[in-house]
């Protein structure tokens, strides 16, 4: 089921710092209100471990032109964490994959036009080894970049990059780090 307010816009699920949902709000309205609301960012690899990017369209309403995860956005009500990545890699970047859950987290970060990401984030995994079909409305362009290079990469130009991608991908990067060190001992 989706949640349409008047403007078409899509409703967001409310959550306490436990991930438990206490409401639905009009996502532009949490965003400018900065409340808690649950979200979700997809990692898409290949099989040579690289991670697919996609650049935000450039008429996007925060963040436009800036390299990101493959995609991310907001489930909604009902819908589970697997079941909106399914459907927003869908309509990002034109396939699904299966998808696992991997770490989630709170992050705030505001951005220029007064809004505000305030967001119980869940990073899904996925792989993928073909080119991606994007819905220009939403993606500018889209690339492969090893996770050492995206970090190199970032470091050298962090305004390239959205607010969220960074603060996901530094927690997201050492929980790879710490996983493939455990498994070599």
């Amino acid at each position: 089921m989706v949640f349409l307010c008047a403007m078409n816009e899509e409703y967001v699920i409310l959550v306490n710092e436990q991930d438990e949902k206490i409401g639905l709000m009009p996502k532009i309205e949490a965003h400018e209100k900065a409340l808690l609301h649950r979200a979700f960012s997809v990692f898409i690899f290949n099989e040579h471990k690289q991670l697919m990017l996609q650049q935000r369209a450039l008429d996007k309403y925060h963040s436009p032109g800036l390299w990101t995860n493959t995609c991310c956005s907001h489930q909604r009500d009902r819908e589970s964490n697997i079941e909106a990545g399914k459907r927003r890699l869908q309509e990002e970047m034109g396939f699904v994959v299966d998808l696992r859950e991997s770490i989630s987290f709170i992050y705030k970060a505001a951005f220029d036009n007064g809004l505000t990401e305030h967001e119980f984030d869940h990073v899904l995994l996925g792989e993928f080894n073909d080119e991606p079909k994007i819905n220009s409305e939403e993606v500018a362009a889209w690339k492969w970049m090893s996770l050492e290079d995206v970090k190199e990469d970032m470091s050298l130009h962090p305004e390239l990059y959205t607010a969220w991608f960074k603060i996901i991908f530094k927690k997201f990067y050492e929980q790879i780090n710490t996983t493939k060190n455990e498994g070599d001992r």
